[in-house]
Order: C-alpha cells, then sequence, then structure tokens
C-alpha cells in the first residue's frame, strides 16, 4: 500500500506527458483513446491558459504522501495501528461510490469510472490482510 501510494502520488506530477504517451501507445482511435486524446488536449489547454489549477495536483500527490507515511507506523506496529488497516477498508469502500458519482458529474466514461473502482477493490486486498495478520498477532500473545 505504502509503494502505491507513492507511486500513485508521483504520477500526479507528469500529466501532461503521461497522456503524449498514452495517446501515442493508443492513437486516437476507439473509445481508448478518443478518450485519452480528449484528456490530453483538456490538459495541455489548461496548463498553457490555467497552470495554476495543477497546483491542485500538486496537494492530491502531497495527500498520497501523507497518506503513505501513516501506513508506516501500521508497517513498523501493526497492532497498535490496526485503525490505520480498519480506516483503510472504510476508504477502499468509498473509492467506489466517489468514482461512479464524482466521475458521472464530471463526464467520465463509466469504463473509467470502473478503473478508478478496481484501485478501490485492490487496494482493500493489503488492507484486508494487514489487519487479518494483526488480529493474529494479538491472538498469539
Amino acid at each position: 500500500m505504502i509503494v502505491g501510494l507513492v507511486l500513485s502520488g508521483i504520477s500526479a506530477f507528469p500529466l501532461e506527458w503521461q497522456l503524449d504517451v498514452a495517446v501515442k501507445l493508443t492513437g486516437t482511435d476507439g473509445t481508448v483513446g478518443s478518450w485519452l486524446e480528449r484528456a490530453r488536449v483538456a490538459v495541455s489547454e489548461t496548463n498553457v491558459r490555467h497552470p495554476i489549477i495543477f497546483y491542485g495536483t500538486d496537494w492530491l500527490a502531497f495527500g498520497h504522501f501523507a497518506i503513505a507515511v501513516l501506513f508506516v507506523g501500521a508497517w513498523i506496529d501493526p497492532e497498535k495501528n490496526r485503525w490505520l488497516f480498519q480506516g483503510g477498508l472504510v476508504v477502499c469502500a468509498l473509492v467506489i461510490p466517489f468514482a461512479l458519482i464524482a466521475g458521472g458529474i464530471r463526464g467520465i466514461p463509466l469504463w473509467h469510472r470502473l478503473v478508478d473502482c478496481s484501485f478501490g477493490v485492490l487496494g482493500a486486498v493489503p488492507m484486508w490482510l494487514g489487519l487479518h495478520w494483526s488480529r493474529q498477532l494479538q491472538s498469539s500473545r
């Protein structure tokens, strides 16, 4: 989870470059390609006209780094910090309605919202394992 949060945070910085690469790899035909091209143009135009908007994604990255630091505590002392696994499971569950609702409001295609939902589903696996193992540690004492 720590590595995933850090990598996700880092990915918030080079948005324009990432979209350029994605469009080169997929082309602009088809559902995914046309969506990536639309996103690439939007990010590029926004970056030229209103770069201040991307200060928000800088803070998004920071939030990922801050949460990753919290999970270091769970790594060091999983019994004492079990609440992080419990909270992590709640947050992973909340990813699904958030992605579906906010994505719908912003006009994000359903297939992309489902990809976003998968982060909540996949993230729940290490959270559940951490909670399970922390409980095993406690019961073994």
